[in-house]
């Protein structure tokens, strides 16, 4: 194997560069907040990019999703309402003065 060649690592994933410009006052607050996390600039960046493009993602799904039925809301109240053999547990109870909102509903 010649000297300036590495030997294949098949579990390493190649990583793209990309050269990113910010303004200088972007780069400043992104550093001192990573900083602050403990994390290097690249990383900070990578996780701000990611949460985004979460939000970006539930949106379209909000977007996209199938609209909720009364045949739906019904089979889903169905499932809600079936009999559990556990008890509520330490702080599972409803608040003093809770409506429904079937009963909220219901009212009007």
């Amino acid at each position: 194997m010649p000297a300036n060649q590495k030997p294949a690592n098949p579990k390493k994933i190649p990583v793209g560069k990309f050269p990113l410009r910010l303004m200088p006052s972007v780069r400043r607050t992104a550093e001192s907040f990573s900083q602050k996390e403990g994390v290097s600039l690249n990383q900070f960046i990578n996780v701000a990019v990611a949460e985004k493009l979460a939000h970006l993602q539930h949106d379209e799904w909000l977007l996209h999703r199938p609209k909720a039925t009364s045949e739906l809301i019904d089979k889903a109240l169905e499932i809600l309402d079936r009999p559990t053999p556990h008890a509520a547990g330490e702080g599972d109870n409803l608040p003093k003065g809770y409506v429904s909102i079937r009963r909220k509903y219901a009212e009007k």
